[in-house]
């Protein structure tokens, strides 16, 4: 069991936020294979103050999409306070996540995400700021540091614990890493090791497996699993599909993003998870690229239908 704040989980798998892709149909997916939390993506907190149009479709929730976790982004008290506002009076949700971990540059050269593992006092005050006015427990997610030369996990920890937050992601690379690189454990392992909330691994979760190594490794509570489930549901079942199981969700996803979104935006979205769900196998190189080069709803379903018919086998 995992518990954080008021919130108990039976699952020690999470599903992260992910930019333009966590979105209603792919979290829906992904609790049917056992997910139990999921985040919408990233929503930047001046956008909510604005009511914009996006983040409202972005936000959209059913009532099976529970339990639930937004994660915000800024770094100005009164936008983050207009945001909170707007989340509370408009949404439900179970967890409230704060993101000082994001290592986008065009996050970070607006002193937000990442930028603010270098303004530890700033970041401080800003998670006291939030628990203070959050219905629901709070959470963040943060990095091993700015760069090699600046590893301060384990005193953002501590203090975003005095600043009352309920759990911690720690994202075992720094900033200057990005999404590539070692991932450093014994970072992660110095966190767990020093504070007294739960503690959420994140980086290179793409089995099962690898999910048990990293808590093993660093004696955190539980894994985010970010790109390891890109066209793998099945991570959370800790099965491995046939190409007939595959073709199967990928019509039931893409069916569900076409209900979801207008056919074009939908064809649009599901091309890049047609990659990500024939990843790996051998001989649909060009089916991949005819996918990739789909235009309607008629393209998806032959692209699907071809792959259901190949007869590759799993080399990666």
């Amino acid at each position: 069991m995992l518990k954080i704040g008021d919130l108990t989980l039976r699952s020690n798998l999470i599903l992260a936020p992910m930019a333009g892709i966590s979105d209603l149909p792919f979290r829906l997916l992904n609790r049917g294979f056992g997910c139990e939390l999921a985040f919408v993506e990233m929503i930047n907190v001046r956008s909510l103050g604005h009511k914009n149009k996006k983040t409202r479709k972005m936000l959209t929730r059913d009532k099976k999409d529970r339990p639930l976790g937004v994660q915000i982004l800024g770094c100005e008290p009164e936008y983050i306070l207009k945001g909170m506002d707007a989340l509370s009076k408009n949404y439900e949700y179970d967890i409230l996540d704060f993101n000082a971990a994001c290592p986008v540059k065009k996050v970070t050269r607006r002193g937000e995400g990442a930028a603010l593992l270098k303004e530890p006092k700033k970041l401080h005050e800003i998670l006291k700021l939030i628990v203070k006015n959050s219905q629901a427990p709070v959470t963040v997610k943060i990095r091993t540091g700015w760069d090699s030369g600046s590893v301060n996990a384990k005193e953002t920890a501590l203090a975003s614990q005095d600043a009352g937050v309920s759990a911690i992601f720690v994202h075992g690379r720094d900033k200057a890493q990005g999404y590539s690189g070692d991932v450093d454990y014994v970072s992660i392992k110095k966190v767990k090791d020093s504070v007294g909330i739960p503690v959420i691994a994140s980086g290179n979760i793409f089995t099962r497996e690898a999910a048990r190594e990293t808590m093993d490794k660093t004696g955190c509570d539980a894994a985010l699993v970010a790109r390891g489930a890109l066209g793998n549901p099945w991570i959370f079942k800790g099965v491995s599909p046939s190409i007939e199981e595959i073709a199967d969700v990928m019509e039931r996803h893409f069916n569900s993003c076409v209900d979801f979104y207008d056919v074009k935006k939908a064809v649009k979205i599901f091309r890049k998870f047609f990659g990500w769900y024939a990843k790996g196998f051998s001989g649909v190189r060009q089916l991949r690229q005819k996918a990739y080069g789909a235009r309607t709803k008629e393209d998806i379903m032959a692209a699907i239908k071809e792959f259901r018919c190949q007869k590759g086998v799993l080399v990666e």
